[in-house]
């Protein structure tokens, strides 16, 4: 994928995190989604090193990316079990897992990465691996009324 197909995948999943929403969560209407896709660059000044988040003007393969969604209730009801899920694009594979189920079958089925398994093309399975998955999952229990937060996950770019 070219330099300028992958910052526009960028810039369409940060603006599409918010449809992935299951109906669960469609059901709070007063719960409001934005999302964004930061650039974490190691910085080194006066001999300290630093990480800083930079909007991603250029990626480069290697390079670590941060996808936020951050969730806010401008309503007068709690939001209960309200879920987000937020797919990757295809040109980065996920960090690591924290606090968060994913998937490694396009969102059908989530899970730890742990207890998932990827089919091989000659029908055996395998552990899924980092690499593999397709969709992050996190359920918020309560979104009290005007209350807000974030979730966040760390990818790569392939």
């Amino acid at each position: 994928m070219s330099h300028r197909h992958l910052l526009s995948a960028l810039a369409a999943i940060a603006l599409a995190a918010g449809a992935s929403v299951p109906a669960a969560a469609q059901a709070a209407p007063a719960v409001s989604l934005t999302s964004e896709v930061k650039v974490v660059r190691q910085v080194t000044e006066n001999g300290t090193t630093r990480e800083v988040m930079e909007e991603p003007a250029k990626v480069l393969p290697g390079d670590r990316l941060l996808f936020a969604t951050r969730y806010n209730n401008s309503g007068s009801q709690p939001a209960t079990d309200f879920v987000v899920v937020n797919p990757l694009p295809a040109a980065v594979k996920l960090a690591r897992v924290d606090g968060f189920d994913v998937s490694v079958d396009g969102g059908k089925t989530f899970g730890a990465l742990a207890a998932l398994k990827v089919a091989r093309s000659d029908g055996t399975t395998r552990a899924a691996e980092l690499g593999d998955v397709t969709h992050v999952r996190w359920r918020v229990a309560s979104i009290a009324p005007g209350a807000s937060g974030n979730v966040s996950y760390f990818a790569e770019v392939r």
